[in-house]
C-alpha cells in the first residue's frame, strides 16, 4: 500500500506554492476584484474602494504573497500591517464580511487549485475576516 504525500499547507511556502506563486496569486486577486466589481451581492464592499482598483489589487497581491509563505512584498513596499487596524477606517459588519468572503469564494473556485487547498485557503481567509468584524464591533461599542 503506497502513501501519497499531502502538502502541509501553512508550513514554509507550501501554501504559496499551492496558490501558484505570484502568478497564481495575481490571478486570484484579479478574479476577486472582477467579481467584486460586477456581483450585486458585493455592492456594499465595492463602495468602500476607490473607483480604480489597481492599488487595492497590488496591496492584496503583496499581502497574500507573504501571508501564504512567499516573499513578504507588502512589508517591502508598504510597511507592516495589522489587518483589523487597517480596516478600522470602514464600518465592517457581518454583511460586509460575508460579501467579501463571497467574492473570495467565487474567485477561489475559479482557480486551478486542488480541492483541499481551496477549502484550506477559504478557511484561513475567514479568520482575519472575522477578526475585522470583531474589531469593528468593539470600536462601535467603545464609542457608545
Amino acid at each position: 500500500m503506497s502513501q501519497t504525500h499531502t502538502p502541509m499547507f501553512g508550513t514554509a511556502d507550501a501554501s504559496y506554492q499551492a496558490a501558484g506563486e505570484l502568478t497564481g496569486i495575481r490571478q486570484l486577486v484579479e478574479d476577486f476584484y472582477r467579481i467584486m466589481d460586477s456581483w450585486d451581492g458585493a455592492a456594499n464592499v465595492r463602495a468602500m474602494h476607490k473607483a480604480d482598483l489597481s492599488a487595492s489589487e497590488d496591496k492584496l497581491v503583496c499581502f497574500l504573497s507573504g501571508w501564504l509563505g512567499g516573499p513578504r512584498l507588502y512589508q517591502e513596499r508598504y510597511g507592516s500591517i495589522s489587518i483589523p487596524a487597517f480596516h478600522a477606517q470602514w464600518p465592517i459588519d457581518a454583511a460586509a464580511r460575508d460579501a467579501w468572503l463571497g467574492c473570495m469564494q467565487q474567485a477561489i473556485d475559479r482557480q486551478p487549485y486542488s480541492a483541499e487547498f481551496k477549502r484550506y485557503l477559504f478557511a484561513q481567509l475567514s479568520i482575519p475576516a472575522n477578526r475585522v468584524v470583531q474589531a469593528s464591533q468593539a470600536r462601535q461599542q467603545a464609542a457608545q
